[in-house]
Order: C-alpha cells, then sequence, then structure tokens
C-alpha cells in the first residue's frame, strides 16, 4: 500500500483532481511517494464522485487527504476545491495521470527562488515513450495554442533551458496560494475543463508576473487518459468552445501575441528584447573557474534584462551537466547535434541576432568576420577575459622566455586588432581600461568585471587556522604560484608555524600532486564546495608572479570575509587597499609576516574582512555588472 509522506505545516499543497482511473491514480501516488521533496508537503486528492470506487480504495492511503465531491464537478472545480482545502504556501496542480521524478518538485520552488518576477511554474513534461509533450505553451493572436517541442527528444538541449513562456499545462503547474485566491482560482467559465491555465496564465502576466517554464521538473505525462483525444466528444468537446471564451476575455493581450503561423522559433521569442548569441571556447562551469563563474554571472543577468541567449562553445561539447547548468540560468546551450558548424549556424540564424558577445581572442579571432557577414545588422561585443598579452608579456619576463616574448608581441597584435574592430569590448580591471586607453583611443571599452554576491552569514575569527590557495593548474599563473608555495613560501611558514598547512583547491593532476606533495600542503584538487574551507581558514593567500585582469580567487576569499594575503600584481586593479583592504607580501618573509600579524590580532582579521566584503560589494557586485550590459546593449 502506498504510503505518503506528509506535514503538519506544509511549504506546498499537491492537489491532485481524479475522476476513476484507479491504477493510473495510485502510480500517480507512488512516484509522489518515492521521489517526494525536501520541502516539506501535503497531499490533496479530490474525488470527483467517481464512478468507480477509487474513493474506497484512496481513503486508505496513509498520508492522503481525500475530499469527495458531493457530484462532479470537472477539473476546474475539483481543483478550486482543492485549493480551497489547502494549507500550504504554494499550490502544485498535479494531474492524476503523471508521474514525478527526482527533484521535480524543488526544481519548480527554486525557480520562485531565483526568479523574483516568477508567478507560476510548470514541468517539462514527456510522454511515457520518452517523447516530449510539452516544453512550455505558445498561445497565438487567434487564441489557440501549441505545446512547444512536442513529440521532439525530451533531452534535446532546445528545450533544456528556462524561460518565460505565454503558459504551462495545469499537468505540472506550481503557484502561490495567496496569489491564485486573489486571482480568484481556476475560472469557472471553463469548466469542467480546458483552457483555465491558459486563462490562470494571463491573469498572472497581468500581474506584472512571469510564467517559467522549468525544465529541470520532470513529469511523465499520459495525456488523453482522463479526456481522451477526441475533440468532438466527451471532455474534449470543451476545446473549441473554451477557446471562444478565451479570445473573448483577453482581446487586447491576444492582438500581441505571434499571428497564427509564425515559425516556433520565432515565437518562443516573442516577447524577448532580441536574441544574443554568446561563444567561448567551452561551456562555463561555474566550479572550474573563476572566469567560468564570471560568464555564468553575465549569462543570468542577459536573461534577467530579457534577452534571448543562445551559447555555443567552440568545442561543441554539450553533456546533460553543462545544459543544466546553463538552463538554470535561462540560457539555451547550442552544443552536440545541434552545433556541428558554427559558421553554418550563423548562416542560417546570423539574421535574428541582435547581439554576438565572443569570449577570448583566440575564440573572436576565428568568428569576427564571420559574425559580421552573416549578421552584419548585430552588435559585436569583445569579452577580452583579461589582457591575454599581458599576461603573457608578464610571463616572459618572470621566466625569460623568448619565445613565450614573442608569443606576447602575436597576441597584441591579435586583441588590439579585435578591440579596434569591435562594437564594444569587454575588461575586467580599471588598470586594462585604462591602458586600452591609450593604446586604442577610438575603442568602445567597457569595464565588465569579475561578479559575486557577497556571503553575509559568514562566521567571524573565532577558532580559524591554516591558509587556502584558490586556483587550478591547467591556468599557467596558478600553477607558478602552486610552485612558489611548495618550493619557498610553505617551508618559510612551517619554520615559523611547524602546524601550519596550505590546502590547494582546484583542478590538480596526478603528476602535479606527486611533484609538489610535502608536510603541510594540501593537494586537494577540485571541491564541490568551498564554503566549509573558507569559513574555516585564517586566510586565503594569492601568491602570483604574473597575470592580468582581476582575480577571481581574491574575490571569492573576500566575499566570504576571509583576509587575503596577495603579492601586488594579484591585487592590481582591484581597487584594494594595503593594510585596510588587503595584506600584500612580494616574498616569502612577507606572508609569514603577514600571517603572524593575522594569528595575532583579531581586530585586523575583522577589519580586513569587513573591508574586503565591502571592496566587492561595491566594484564586483551584479548591479555594477548589469549596468555595463545595459550600456553595452541599449
Amino acid at each position: 500500500m502506498v504510503r505518503l509522506p506528509t506535514s503538519a505545516a506544509p511549504l506546498v499543497s499537491i492537489v491532485i483532481p481524479a475522476y476513476g482511473k484507479l491504477p493510473y491514480t495510485l502510480a500517480c501516488l507512488r512516484s509522489v511517494a518515492l521521489h517526494g521533496a525536501q520541502a516539506p508537503f501535503e497531499v490533496i486528492l479530490v474525488d470527483d464522485a467517481s464512478p468507480d470506487d477509487s474513493a474506497a480504495h484512496l481513503e486508505r492511503i496513509e498520508g492522503l487527504r481525500l475530499l469527495r465531491n458531493p457530484h462532479n464537478l470537472g477539473f476546474v472545480g475539483s481543483c478550486n476545491a482543492g485549493a480551497a482545502a489547502a494549507g500550504g504556501q504554494f499550490l502544485l496542480f498535479l494531474n492524476n495521470d503523471t508521474q514525478v521524478s527526482p527533484g521535480w518538485l524543488d526544481a519548480l520552488l527554486r525557480c520562485f527562488t531565483e526568479r523574483a518576477d516568477c508567478g507560476i511554474a510548470g514541468s517539462r513534461l514527456v510522454y511515457p515513450d520518452g517523447r516530449l509533450q510539452e516544453a512550455g505553451g505558445i498561445v497565438f493572436a487567434d487564441g489557440s495554442c501549441w505545446n512547444y517541442g512536442r513529440f521532439e527528444p525530451r533531452d534535446a538541449p532546445d528545450f533544456g533551458y528556462r524561460r518565460q513562456v505565454d503558459y504551462v499545462s495545469g499537468a505540472a503547474l506550481l503557484i502561490r496560494s495567496q496569489l491564485f485566491r486573489q486571482l480568484g482560482g481556476f475560472d469557472q467559465r471553463y469548466a469542467p475543463g480546458y483552457y483555465e491555465d491558459t486563462d490562470l496564465a494571463f491573469a498572472v502576466r497581468r500581474q506584472g508576473l512571469a510564467v517559467y517554464y522549468e525544465p529541470a521538473s520532470l513529469v511523465v505525462h499520459c495525456e488523453g487518459v482522463s479526456a481522451g483525444t477526441d475533440t468532438t466528444r466527451g471532455m474534449k468537446r470543451h476545446q473549441a468552445t473554451n477557446q471562444a471564451k478565451f479570445t473573448g476575455k483577453w482581446t487586447a493581450e491576444l492582438a500581441v501575441q505571434p499571428p497564427p503561423g509564425t515559425a516556433l522559433g520565432q515565437a518562443i521569442r516573442w516577447r524577448s528584447r532580441g536574441r544574443v548569441l554568446v561563444v567561448d571556447a567551452t561551456t562555463p562551469d561555474p566550479a572550474r573557474d573563476s572566469g567560468s563563474m564570471r560568464l555564468c554571472a553575465i549569462l543570468r543577468l542577459l536573461d534577467v534584462q530579457g534577452w534571448s541567449v543562445s551559447f555555443a562553445p567552440d568545442d561543441g561539447r554539450a553533456d546533460p551537466d553543462g545544459i543544466a547548468t546553463l538552463g538554470a540560468l535561462g540560457c539555451e546551450l547550442l552544443g552536440g547535434p545541434t552545433l556541428k558548424d558554427l559558421p553554418a549556424w550563423l548562416r542560417d540564424n546570423g539574421r535574428e541576432l541582435h547581439a554576438v558577445m565572443l569570449c577570448r581572442h583566440t575564440v573572436a579571432g576565428q568568428y569576427a568576420a564571420i559574425v559580421r557577414r552573416h549578421a552584419p545588422q548585430a552588435r559585436l561585443l569583445f569579452d577580452t577575459v583579461d589582457l591575454h598579452f599581458l599576461r603573457e608579456q608578464r610571463a616572459a619576463e618572470v621566466t625569460a622566455n623568448a619565445r613565450l616574448r614573442h608569443q606576447a608581441q602575436a597576441t597584441r597584435h591579435s586583441e588590439l586588432a579585435l578591440i579596434a574592430a569591435a562594437d564594444v569590448s569587454f575588461v575586467v580591471s580599471p588598470h586594462e581600461q585604462a591602458l586600452l586607453a591609450s593604446l586604442v583611443p577610438t575603442a568602445h571599452v567597457e569595464l565588465l568585471s569579475n561578479i559575486h554576491e557577497v556571503d553575509e552569514r559568514a562566521p567571524g575569527y573565532g577558532g580559524r587556522r591554516d591558509l587556502v590557495f584558490i586556483g587550478g593548474c591547467n591556468h599557467a599563473p596558478n600553477l607558478d604560484a602552486m610552485r612558489w608555495i611548495a618550493a619557498e613560501i610553505l617551508p618559510a611558514l612551517r619554520s615559523a608555524f611547524p602546524d601550519i598547512t596550505v590546502h590547494l583547491l582546484g583542478d590538480m593532476p596526478g603528476s602535479v600532486r606527486r611533484e609538489l606533495a610535502q608536510p603541510g600542503l594540501g593537494c586537494h584538487g577540485r571541491v564541490a564546495d568551498l564554503t566549509p574551507w573558507l569559513d574555516g581558514c585564517l586566510a586565503s593567500i594569492a601568491p602570483l608572479r604574473f597575470g592580468a585582469g582581476v582575480k577571481g580567487k581574491i574575490n571569492m576569499a573576500m566575499s566570504h570575509g576571509v583576509p587575503v594575503i596577495a603579492t601586488p600584481i594579484a591585487i592590481e586593479g582591484m581597487q584594494l587597499r594595503e593594510g585596510v583592504d588587503v595584506l600584500v607580501a612580494q616574498a616569502p618573509a612577507g606572508f609569514v609576516t603577514a600571517v603572524t600579524r593575522l594569528q595575532s590580532d583579531p581586530a585586523l582579521w575583522a577589519q580586513l574582512s569587513t573591508n574586503g566584503m565591502a571592496n566587492v560589494r561595491g566594484h564586483f557586485s551584479p548591479a555594477a555588472a548589469a549596468a555595463a550590459l545595459q550600456r553595452a546593449l541599449p
């Protein structure tokens, strides 16, 4: 027998209307019992005067709240009855011919958390045979509707990103209880059913809120089990008459919907400001590097500002994790089978683009001319990420490497030419912006730096020990810093503090682990969450001897309230004051002195912690980045 988890104080009330079809109802309830949610919930099943003995079986299910309609009310009446009895802050309407999957409900709730304007969130619906049934709905100007993605592969990247839609199916729909009641519930004019979910979506949008399709919530729906598929008989006969009621009610709103016959790809972007393509070398992974964190934040801001955003990795790779990561940011990933050839994609789709952002000179050098040819109307944005020629030039100076010096000269020529040709170029530091003002005075260069939220809950000084270094070996300045730590900085520190450990956090192949291995050096590689490390360390160190741009490792530590000990080159362009916001060390002895000060002076530690967080708020906030994007994309 099914046993449902339940809560006396539910966040969500799951309302399931049922009219017979007991085997499907039991399968639905078993899936809810199996997959549940992290959030507390209750399940209310409304038996709509079923003609069989469904109610007698359902009343024996532990944890289920069973309501019995005295007579048949239809889908609209049953949902409203269940909502009236609900105690949760949210209402989740779920058809009885569905089966849910792991994380389905928490994903819908996450959409509300991450999108302040979310009024309704709906699931990705799939058929039992695995094909996609609905990835959000489109409403045309005549009131006709279409389920976007119908019969397509359910895991295709085209349908793997969160986005605003005209409506979502009432088969799996989440809404705040207060808003649902404020709107009067499902409109009874559509009883017994059809168009009530579309009508609710339009009512929510009239309130200034949005309707979102949430691909991370996957629900199998046996469409037609309850109502059939014949539009001339049974429940289905109400579809045409209710369309007429809907068009009569929403005449003004329908006037700005896409005309019938509009291409579906155009229809789903009908209300966006325009389409923006972003290209980088690989799909960003925020757990991998600072550049990925910054790019993901940029993609999120573009979505919030109303752009329809597509991302193309130059290596063409698109795995499920990458699709999900970008999907949660509202960004379509064009990798895998949908993007075997970016020039061909630009030839076919370039005229749709409002802007193209090319990241890094290696990528921009390949595609800038192709973008100008196939998307001449698009603004060409060049995101330098950092000035590569500056980093290579400094590396050549540190290593006295003639080959690297020649490479830096070639990179300089390439980068400066791209900056001169782009409509807007982005740099991450005021130092680089000032440098380009002298090197390419005619260029439009915007400051678009790292983007971080401050962790206001970071613990204080008590109980902290050890040091961390954040950064992966695939970035030359990081690998050089790790080797310097192992060869000189750590031995100096261990002479003064025999028990101290420096923890290296970031991608690290086995060969480097073996090379650096010694007492007091923790080679942990990439970690799932930096927070526990930052909450427990005394300080973060950034002993970089060359590089360019601003350093995400410093921003990350300061956003968690952790003081930073860094070399002068590491804090270049970050608007940090020595001894006030950061401690600066140029040699191993300087790192020893800085650690000694922090261990013996809690007031200094607290000052650096407070000022570091203030620096992040002032110079590396989402608001500052959003303003730069708005200037670049008016």
